[in-house]
């Protein structure tokens, strides 16, 4: 598993709930319920069980249960990860002789029911701050297991299993661009061809606030959003090779570490992380303070999906992300104050940026899209600057200073390619679906 168990640091493990003492007459294995952390290498959750089984003899087992949808989950985002899962359920079995269960439902009824049904002697899981996730725990706590463990995995479907998740979530497609698993997270971590430590690095201090240099970024944010690479294995690898691009690494590794944890932080302590009651005093009082302010435009959710605006510039970065699935990182502030702006206040500004984020984004739903609606919007984690109408206080982005930053009609037109590309290849799909019923 690439880490030595021996090197685990107490502090890593939290003891949600201590075994009764009856439970201390299982010889169950170790039930290690996967949900964030997707991966086999550098997995201190799946690290730990496997220390905690082999100082007890006995197995370990692998879980995972898929919530049918989960906070809004399409296509686009249930087929990357279970793409991934079918690699990392045959690497776990083939290479590590450990079994996975995957289950369909509550987590509140299936973990339970599998950690009762096997007679686990521990059950391990992986930490993520949101609300969902953390009531979900609290309520499996509250279910202790009562017989014994059966020792054979379940055969799996995954054709099946992708192809309905598909259909069911086909309004927002998969996207090809990125394809899913622990090896290609690496590949594109360090790969020789195009790897961003070994190829791109270099450029990226300057060229990742620019819009029409996507190359420009790592790339690594959908196998971070589906734990398939580790944070610390990518600021681990880039550490090594800081001497060569110092200015660029400490840039890597502020938006890696610093910015994530203050994201998974955030969500973790604060329970509004998703709502205006979650931002600070001075910025929950300056936009009460103007939110009748009146607007030049109002739109609706329904228009802002559609990219149906004046601002060609916002239109374009709405249908990049529809179209690629990831929005250019400054392009996402420029976009949510602007929903600021046209909304009939802060909180349906926050709603609607969140909605469309964890609709479209393939990394949606996860702390650092929270976090970067909240600090658009609401103003976390910043400063207040000098008052305007509708913004008050808040940070303001407009139309001009992002022309004094980069192109804008290139970028505008690079989004329209997009767009074209994307309506060829349906079509070319679509003709050979029609051609397959025909013969």
């Amino acid at each position: 598993m690439a880490a030595n168990s021996a090197a685990l640091q107490p502090g890593r493990v939290r003891i949600l709930k201590e075994a009764s003492k009856s439970a201390g007459q299982n010889v169950g294995p170790v039930v290690y319920w996967m949900f964030r952390d997707q991966r086999v290498r550098d997995n201190w959750a799946l690290i730990h069980a496997v220390e905690q089984a082999h100082k007890a003899n006995v197995p370990v087992a692998v879980a995972f249960n898929l919530f049918d949808q989960f906070l809004g989950a399409k296509a686009r985002q249930l087929g990357f990860m279970l793409r991934g899962l079918r690699q990392l359920h045959r690497d776990l079995e083939e290479t590590h002789q450990i079994p996975f269960f995957l289950f369909r439902g509550n987590a509140e009824d299936t973990i339970p029911n599998f950690v009762s049904e096997c007679g686990a002697s521990l059950l391990v899981t992986d930490f993520s701050p949101l609300r969902e996730v953390r009531k979900c725990k609290e309520e499996i706590c509250k279910r202790p297991p009562v017989t014994k463990w059966v020792g054979t995995s379940r055969l799996i479907d995954w054709d099946s299993l992708i192809d309905e998740v598909l259909r069911k979530g086909a309004e927002v497609p998969e996207i090809d661009w990125c394809e899913p698993g622990e090896k290609a997270a690496m590949e594109v971590l360090m790969g020789s061809k195009n790897g961003f430590l070994t190829t791109r690095l270099k450029g990226y201090s300057l060229d990742r606030n620019n819009p029409l240099k996507p190359r420009g970024l790592s790339g690594l944010s959908p196998y971070l959003h589906f734990g398939q690479i580790s944070a610390q294995r990518c600021a681990l690898e880039a550490r090594s090779i800081r001497k060569l691009c110092p200015e660029a690494v400490d840039a890597f590794v502020e938006e890696l570490i610093v910015r994530r944890e203050l994201a998974d932080n955030f969500c973790f302590y604060q329970p509004h992380y998703d709502s205006l009651q979650g931002a600070w005093e001075w910025a929950r009082k300056t936009l009460m303070d103007h939110a009748f302010d009146k607007r030049e435009h109002i739109y609706t959710k329904e228009q802002l999906e559609k990219a149906q605006t004046a601002d060609p510039l916002w239109n374009a970065s709405q249908l990049e992300m529809v179209y690629y699935g990831k929005m250019h990182g400054f392009m996402r502030m420029y976009w949510a104050k602007k929903i600021l702006e046209w909304t009939r206040g802060p909180e349906e500004a926050l709603e609607i940026s969140i909605y469309l984020n964890n609709k479209y984004e393939i990394d949606g739903r996860d702390p650092n899209g929270y976090v970067g609606c909240m600090w658009s919007v609401c103003g976390v984690h910043d400063q207040g600057w000098k008052e305007r109408p509708i913004f008050g206080k808040i940070r303001y982005m407009n139309y001009a200073g992002c022309k004094r930053k980069f192109d804008v009609d290139g970028y505008i037109a690079y989004v329209k390619r997009l767009g074209e590309t994307k309506k060829r290849k349906a079509e070319s799909l679509l003709g050979r679906k029609a051609k397959e019923l025909c013969t």
